[in-house]
């Protein structure tokens, strides 16, 4: 009597099931979508790794979107081995922000009852003036003729549905970390860049655009002198290395690209590409003509020190705008790699940004190149197909622009160092 009544039980139930739990996040539409677009963040915010902190995850497939996989291996009973494909991915990054809903599916292969597990990731604005984005995640399975599985939907409310709300949870914390701006017109591309030498002066102004000025007109200046008195040529537009942006004041390098990675200090020949060993006991203005700093850079003379600066992997995008713009934009390229997933250390690859025309006093709007260097990425974003950089191009997007007075066709003169400029930091 009891089989019998097993199996009509189990005949009857449904060959299906299906949990849910949604979240509402105070974060940019278009952010939400595509961290839950990619898998890269998908240790940080999924519950994994709070079962088990030395979880491995695998990367497979398209970094990005249709295809993208992750899969994840341990020890812990509770995690095993599975894997999440991305198979549905609508409506597309350059639609979503527009029309303000979203669905994006993912295969869930592990050791749960059933087959065709997948996770329906629902996004659809919400709130007052639609400044909140509900986020529903759907666990659904099929059970067909197994009667055993059947009887696992029971237990639907396990499992499954705590790795739906504390993916949830996470999720909510992640987004809580990233820059809160809305980057959809933000057109950028990942570039290799090429390692450059350079001279530079580290500065820095109260952060107004007249402040910045100065102090970019003052560090251009001595710049200017020691390239004379090296005897090497200008190679490249200006370029602005962002060290601090504080409330008050803005911390920043100036540099200069030059020639040649080979200087002539005191009398003596150093190799940039070479550094030598840093003398700790000297410091800032204190350092003598020919000391290695630290940071691997020579000191030139008073306040100009040389390096070899920038190589490898760069979120580049270009702007015209006025100069005030710019830290708005390094927001944009920040919070960009991270809800894809790339890797960056602003602490010791640093922003910069590439003068590609000098503001215009009639509109006040300048060119550039505003660069995050990668310590991880793919090799193009969404939509782009890579390019390699220029030989010996610091920023291959303007290789071929120069600082205002200088030729396209040849390396600038030492004295173009010095045009009129106008603030780069905002």
């Amino acid at each position: 009597m009891v089989a019998i009544l097993y199996l009509v039980v189990g005949v009857v139930m449904p060959d299906h099931g299906s949990t849910s739990r949604s979240v509402e996040v105070s974060h940019d539409f278009r952010q939400v979508y595509d961290i839950l677009s990619n898998f890269r963040r998908f240790p940080d915010f999924g519950v994994l790794r709070a079962y088990d902190p030395n979880t491995r995850f695998t990367f497979s497939g398209p970094a990005y979107g249709v295809g993208a996989k992750v899969s994840w291996s341990s020890k812990v009973s509770k995690v095993g081995d599975g894997t999440l494909t991305i198979t549905k991915d609508q409506p597309g990054a350059s639609q979503v922000s527009t029309q303000g809903s979203a669905e994006i599916d993912w295969a869930l292969t592990n050791d749960w009852d059933g087959h065709n597990k997948r996770i329906i990731v629902e996004l659809e604005r919400s709130g007052s003036n639609d400044r909140l984005v509900r986020v529903t995640m759907r666990y659904k399975v099929d059970y067909g003729w197994n009667l055993i599985d059947r009887y696992s939907r029971l237990y639907i409310h396990g499992e499954p549905a705590a790795f739906v709300q504390y993916t949830l949870g996470n999720l909510q914390n992640v987004l809580a970390s990233i820059p809160n701006v809305s980057y959809n017109d933000l057109q950028p591309r990942i570039v290799e860049t090429k390692p450059q030498a350079v001279l530079f002066v580290s500065t820095r102004a109260k952060r107004t655009l007249e402040d910045v000025s100065s102090a970019t007109q003052k560090a251009l200046t001595e710049i200017d002198a020691a390239m004379k008195k090296l005897g090497v040529t200008q190679a490249g537009p200006r370029i602005t290395v962002t060290t601090d942006y504080g409330d008050q004041n803005y911390a920043f390098d100036i540099a200069v690209p030059i020639s040649t990675s080979t200087l002539t200090v005191a009398g003596q020949s150093y190799d940039l590409t070479q550094p030598g060993t840093p003398d700790a006991a000297a410091a800032g203005n204190t350092a003598q003509p020919g000391t290695w700093e630290k940071n691997g850079a020579l000191v030139v003379a008073g306040k100009v020190s040389a390096r070899m600066a920038f190589g490898g992997k760069a979120l580049e995008a270009d702007m015209q705008a006025s100069p005030a713009s710019l830290p708005l934009m390094r927001l944009n390229l920040e919070a960009y790699a991270q809800t894809h997933g790339y890797a960056f250390d602003p602490n010791t690859h640093r922003l910069y940004d590439v003068v590609t025309s000098e503001v215009d006093p009639n509109t006040g709007m300048g060119g550039y190149a505003v660069y995050l260097p990668l310590t991880w990425g793919p090799d193009a974003v969404p939509g782009q197909s890579a390019q390699p950089a220029a030989a010996g191009s610091a920023a291959p997007a303007v290789a071929a622009s120069v600082a205002a007075g200088a030729s396209a066709g040849a390396p600038a003169s030492a004295t173009s160092v010095l045009p009129a400029v106008a603030a780069t930091a905002g």
